[in-house]
């Protein structure tokens, strides 16, 4: 199946690092899927959600090397035991690769389905000069709650 093609819809919702953490946190159903590649998880890490009881479903929108798309996304969602009808949030580096998952979700009938839109990297923290919230270090050290917002 081709996801590109499936939906012309852009009605997901754009959340921030925190804002996710606060629905994650409030919301036993929901879950978060981290889209980046096989590479970036073993490279970069991953955000650690154990405060938050939840868990973190790793399926990529893109396979390294070559950054095609997975075709078997959606499928892969299934497999990893992910429901229809409960909140997903969608995370990759940047907030596109998630917004596109989200999108192609949205269109397979899951959701609803949110894109962490400032991504794995976050946005940059003020009083402390070359330091970015959610960057790999921030997330293996810190519970998601200590991110901070500009």
């Amino acid at each position: 199946m081709e996801y590109r093609s499936m939906s012309n819809r852009t009605d997901v919702a754009d959340f921030s690092a925190q804002d996710t953490w606060t629905a994650v946190c409030t919301d036993d159903a929901s879950l978060v899927i981290d889209v980046r590649t096989d590479f970036e998880w073993s490279q970069v890490g991953i955000p650690q959600l154990s405060n938050s009881n939840r868990q973190l479903h790793l399926i990529s929108w893109q396979l390294a090397p070559d950054m095609r798309l997975n075709n078997a996304f959606i499928d892969e969602m299934a497999e990893a035991g992910v429901t229809k009808n409960v909140p997903v949030y969608f995370l990759c580096r940047s907030g596109v690769r998630s917004r596109a998952a989200a999108i192609a979700a949205t269109a397979a009938g899951y959701g609803p389905c949110y894109n962490v839109a400032e991504g794995f990297e976050g946005v940059a923290v003020q009083q402390a000069p070359g330091r970015v919230a959610g960057k790999a270090v921030d997330c293996q050290t810190k519970p998601a709650s200590k991110t901070i917002k500009e």
